[in-house]
């Protein structure tokens, strides 16, 4: 006879979007491991199916209130690609600069109001506040910067309508993009001090031996542009994404997982901050860098709990970065490139905050959509979080049900999977039963 033990989560708290776990397992081991999301598919690849080629970009924003950009800015260069179009110039380093503002706010909203509670020991940001009132305060006006970027430059912070493609709509001025400096060096200021914070937090040890893959571009950290490349060894350029990994459907989510493709035991594919680190943190600014070295981080993508202090490092970043575009802007004549449609096949691959986000589109003549695919982020970390969640629980068998659970959540938010948003509270049912596991 053996004891079996299922923990079930109906829900799990403070991630952007509804899911549960279900993790079966006895004294000696781990029987089954299954994160839940059961969001009822939305169907945007059909839905893009007959409309015009420019209708894309806003279209597929509207996957994510969080991260709009990637989706965005993946469908525009697939386009682009299409039409043989390349937005380069003042558009691109806007562009660049719009992108960061996503990093910013989706970094901070996570690294400190989702993520930072599990290591302070408070159950969310609302109780940790009232410890630490600065810290919250400081996260929701890091938060903000991010926000106003993305209202400068995509009209609005939700689901922006200022991106084209081949550029934007409206330009910012000079003057406006100036404006921004004051907050933007107040904010890289805060971010050191949150990393400081989050780079001395005491974390799991938690070693992974899953295949990063993120953009490498040849001169800058990786945003809107790059070849495709793994810490395994793979270089490749983005038209070939679906040579190496592959979408499947698993009957216990309404999320595809992906595979990695060419292996006969591939390892389990892994994207977001750490992968970015992991293959491009000589492409780094100087002062995200720098703060990567003293705060001995440079191997920290190798453990998924060290992932809240490599966000920090990437917001670092993207301050710096957008600093930098903004004292050199110079304004262009024209708000866009004009983009004539052709029959043709195209692919878009950018570096959402949670990973890269691969978009493939062909058209027609006229410019009419007959084909998509849309790989997000989430799609392709599931398995790895499954695989997380195995070796953590499989390490700690005799943990009381209470800690196990809490752990297993941290665990899920290492990954700040982007399900979309939610807030609910966790209902835990633990179930033991004497007989064969499940």
């Amino acid at each position: 006879m053996t004891t079996t033990r299922t923990i079930k989560v109906d829900y799990i708290a403070r991630v952007e979007g509804e899911a549960a776990l279900h993790i079966t397992l006895d004294r000696d081991r781990v029987h089954r491991v299954e994160l839940n999301i059961f969001e009822p598919p939305r169907f945007f690849e059909a839905l893009l199916r007959g409309r015009h080629f420019t209708e894309a970009v806003d279209i597929t924003s509207r996957i994510c209130g969080i991260c709009p950009i990637a989706y965005m800015m993946s469908a525009a260069h697939a386009m682009e690609d299409i039409c043989g179009v390349k937005v380069d110039g003042p558009l691109r380093d806007l562009r660049r600069v719009l992108y960061c503002g996503e990093w910013i706010e989706s970094h901070g909203l996570h690294v400190a109001m989702l993520h930072l509670p599990d290591f302070l020991g408070y159950p969310d940001a609302i109780t940790m506040a009232k410890d630490h009132p600065d810290l919250v305060k400081d996260a929701l006006r890091l938060k903000a910067v991010g926000n106003d970027l993305l209202r400068l430059l995509g009209g609005r912070e939700i689901h922006p309508i200022n991106v084209r493609v081949g550029g934007f709509y409206k330009l910012p001025t000079v003057a406006e993009l100036k404006a921004r400096r004051g907050e933007l060096d107040w904010a890289m200021g805060a971010t050191q001090r949150l990393l400081k914070l989050v780079a001395g937090l005491k974390a799991p040890d938690l070693r992974t031996a899953h295949e990063h893959f993120a953009l490498r571009h040849a001169d800058e950290y990786p945003l809107n542009e790059g070849r495709y490349a793994s810490t395994d060894g793979v270089d490749i350029p983005i038209r070939e994404y679906e040579q190496v990994l592959q979408e499947e459907h698993v009957a216990h989510s309404t999320a595809l997982h992906s595979r990695r493709l060419g292996a006969a035991n591939p390892p389990l594919a892994c994207v977001g901050p750490a992968a970015r680190i992991a293959l491009n943190q000589d492409r780094l600014g100087p002062l995200a860098r720098a703060a990567l070295k003293e705060h001995g981080l440079e191997d920290a993508w190798r453990n998924p709990h060290r992932s809240i202090a490599l966000r920090c490092v990437e917001i670092l970043f993207a301050l710096e970065e957008s600093a930098r575009i903004i004292d050199g802007y110079v304004a262009p004549d024209r708000p866009c490139f004009e983009v004539t449609p052709r029959a043709g096949t195209g692919y878009g691959c950018t570096e959402a905050p949670r990973g890269t986000c691969y978009h493939r589109y062909s058209i027609d003549e006229q410019g009419l959509i007959t084909a998509a695919k849309i790989v997000p982020p989430t799609a392709v970390n599931q398995a790895a979080i499954e695989g997380d969640l195995r070796q953590f629980v499989s390490d700690r068998l005799d943990m009381p049900e209470d800690e196990l659970r809490h752990g297993c959540e941290q665990v899920i938010r290492n990954f700040d999977p982007c399900i979309s948003c939610s807030a609910h509270f966790l209902k835990l049912t633990v179930e033991r039963v004497d007989g064969v596991a499940a």
